[in-house]
């Protein structure tokens, strides 16, 4: 272990309950992918046109078009996605200090986005965000006691910075403010002058989230500050030399629930040998051409039968609960599985409760040119009553890579380098 450095634990959120239909629709929203299996979600073109309107004004502006996430209410009618339709993926919360003296707060480590925001007496977002003393009092109000809420008046290292940020999700669900910096702590780490997103407006979809706020731990590209993207906290951990020449990488071991002795972590800097047991990482180079942690995938296997699927990638997500893949893998899973079918009221694939974890298929997808495999009890993700389970792997839609989520992580101690030769992602055997 690095100097001054130790595991961040992960607190496995009490409050969360698995709902599959709600994780897919938060998917569905965040990733802005246009399902292609019957349900009740679905995505239109939205116009909306700006400019001068009225009498004696000019005619003028223009007319944009957008992608929205829509609900099918009846056969001849739909609506907005309301917010009880969706939940933030927020299985595991990861305790960061904020400012001087230090506040501590509960964050999603996401390695999905890349901004800081924290929840603060007047807003702030994900990435690099909590909340904070900028929110609206009414608010603050609604969901006092239920989140730690960041002043940046008692804060003696904190600046404010002419920047702003804006999040929104293809449902119509909004966050936005303005930014500052500070100095934060993980895991024994002190980075300086990072930004954090405080948030001014905050939609009920944000507001009612489990967690103080969000860490993004993508790269920096795809950051929504504006007009100039903020670094992320391992960009600036590695430019600040606030971990070893050798060691510019962060790892991510995820636990399962049947295991409450395999504690979860992040670890910042270097690699915990206990993690690794004595084996072998295998290695494989990252694309980041996205922002994303991506990566070759060109086959799975499925109960001992090979699958290629030639040209295609994935992404590792921590901020995602599911694991999302294409319709034809999608089928050849559930189709060796007895009584699986696709629920369309659901939009997702059921299997009947009580079929036996031994008797689930071995499911793995590749990583360059290894595989790693999903632990048979995460196959189920949730209940979906009358006796089934909602399944923990799911259509992708027209996305044109897998989003490979916690259901799949758990299998794995993942180690990621943004900038070693090649930006390669390691991965180490799946644990027993």
């Amino acid at each position: 272990m690095a100097a001054g450095h130790q595991r961040v634990n992960l607190h496995v959120n009490k409050k969360y309950k698995p709902s599959g239909s709600k994780s897919y629709v938060y998917l569905l929203n965040k990733y802005k992918f246009t399902p292609t299996k019957d349900g009740p979600y679905f995505v239109s073109n939205k116009a909306q046109t700006q400019g001068k309107h009225g009498e004696q004004k000019a005619i003028g502006g223009h007319t944009t078009v957008s992608r929205v996430l829509k609900k099918k209410l009846d056969s001849n009618h739909s609506g907005e996605v309301p917010a009880d339709d969706q939940q933030n993926d927020s299985l595991y919360l990861c305790p960061v200090k904020i400012g001087t003296p230090e506040q501590t707060f509960k964050l999603d480590f996401d390695t999905g986005s890349a901004d800081l925001w924290v929840k603060m007496l007047s807003l702030p977002r994900f990435i690099h965000q909590i909340w904070s003393t900028e929110l609206p009092k009414s608010t603050t109000d609604k969901y006092k006691g239920q989140h730690s809420i960041f002043d940046s008046s008692k804060s003696s290292t904190f600046k404010r910075i002419s920047s702003t940020w804006q999040i929104s999700y293809g449902d119509g669900s909004t966050a936005s403010g303005d930014c500052g910096t500070d100095t934060i702590n993980l895991g024994g780490i002190k980075i300086n002058t990072q930004c954090i997103e405080l948030a001014k407006k905050l939609s009920d979809q944000f507001a009612s989230g489990p967690g103080d706020g969000l860490l993004g731990l993508a790269f920096g590209a795809i950051n929504t500050v504006r007009p100039t993207p903020c670094k992320t906290p391992v960009e600036n951990m590695i430019e600040q030399s606030d971990i070893p020449k050798d060691a510019e990488l962060f790892t991510c071991y995820l636990s399962n629930y049947s295991h409450p002795d395999d504690a979860p972590f992040f670890t910042f800097g270097y690699i915990d040998s206990d993690a690794l047991g004595g084996k072998s990482p295998y290695y494989a180079p990252i694309d980041n051409s996205q922002g994303f942690w991506q990566f070759q995938s060109p086959s799975a296997v499925v109960a001992g039968k090979t699958i290629q699927r030639k040209g295609n990638t994935a992404i590792a997500d921590t901020g995602t609960t599911l694991a999302l893949v294409d319709d034809n893998l999608c089928q050849a899973i559930y189709q060796t599985i007895p009584g699986a079918k696709y629920d369309s009221f659901q939009q997702g694939y059921i299997f009947p409760s009580n079929t036996a974890v031994d008797k689930l298929p071995d499911v793995s997808f590749a990583v360059g040119g290894k595989q790693f495999g999903v632990h048979k009890e995460d196959l189920g993700f949730a209940d979906a009553g009358n006796g089934f389970t909602y399944g923990g792997i799911q259509s992708c839609g027209d996305l044109p890579f897998d989003i490979l989520g916690d259901v799949w992580l758990k299998g794995s101690y993942v180690v990621r380098s943004p900038f070693f030769p090649s930006r390669y992602v390691w991965l180490e055997r799946d644990r027993v």
